[in-house]
């Protein structure tokens, strides 16, 4: 069974048809890429996928169950966690309050036992602690545990929204253009983070990007998007070598 299957996935906006028929079809394990031109539906598909716009028609199964409609805290629960192509920290909190509020989706205690701080919220407390510097260290950020997310350079901001989005255990995790604002060392790192997210985490990653030396360096299979729709979609080397991809993306 699939990870992720999405079935003529469709969204409209007045009179407008942002996307329509998207299909994708996810296995566990791989490292899928969704890319195409400004304007092809890519954010708006994610957006889809994590709740933040309700479908028009088609469904999308995770894991053998329809999250179509849900909530966004819902899809969370459910496994899929993202990030976005214009970082989105609470750059106001520590670097490890940051990756705590990604482990409070698995909060097992009720709100009444946090007010009054009884004993239970002291021990899931200091257990939340221990786990996200333990994500912290896998990125090299647990150095950096007390200094504000503001604070941080851009890359291992990039890097602690990662963690963050890890910390809600997701099956499926989302990422909406890692790479941009990279220089290309910290672009070269950032595959070889996502490799490792996909390894040791045993995660499945679907991500947008523009950035062709990450795309083909790291994507197992490729879909495009052009006008909402799908231009093209298969292995890697074989999209990016259709004479269509080349005309409507590459602009050649």
């Amino acid at each position: 069974m699939a990870l992720l299957e999405v079935k003529n996935l469709g969204i409209s906006f007045g009179g407008l048809r942002a996307v329509d028929g998207f299909n994708i079809t996810i296995e566990k394990g791989q490292l899928y890429g969704l890319i195409g031109p400004n304007g092809a539906g890519k954010t708006t598909c994610f957006n889809m996928l994590t709740g933040v716009y309700t479908p028009t028609d088609g469904t999308i199964t995770l894991d053998g169950k329809d999250i179509t409609g849900k909530k966004t805290v819902e899809i969370n629960k459910e496994g899929i966690a993202r990030t976005f192509q214009n970082i989105r920290l609470f750059k106001e909190q520590s670097v490890l309050d940051n990756v705590k509020i990604g482990l409070h989706n698995q909060m097992p205690y009720s709100t009444l036992t946090g007010i009054l701080r009884l004993p239970k919220y002291r021990k899931v407390e200091a257990e939340m602690n221990e786990k996200a510097m333990e994500l912290l260290k896998v990125f090299d950020l647990d150095k950096e545990a007390d200094f504000l997310a503001s604070n941080l350079p851009y890359g291992k901001q990039r890097k602690l929204e990662i963690a963050r989005a890890l910390a809600t255990n997701p099956k499926l995790l989302l990422l909406d253009e890692p790479a941009a604002g990279m220089n290309p060392n910290e672009t070269k790192e950032l595959m070889e983070t996502i490799h490792f997210v996909r390894d040791e985490f045993d995660m499945t990653v679907l991500l947008i990007e523009h950035d062709m030396k990450l795309v083909s360096g790291i994507c197992e299979e490729l879909t495009v998007l052009n006008f909402g729709q799908v231009l093209a979609q298969g292995k890697t080397s074989d999209v990016l070598n259709d004479p269509q991809v080349i005309k409507a993306y590459l602009g050649e």
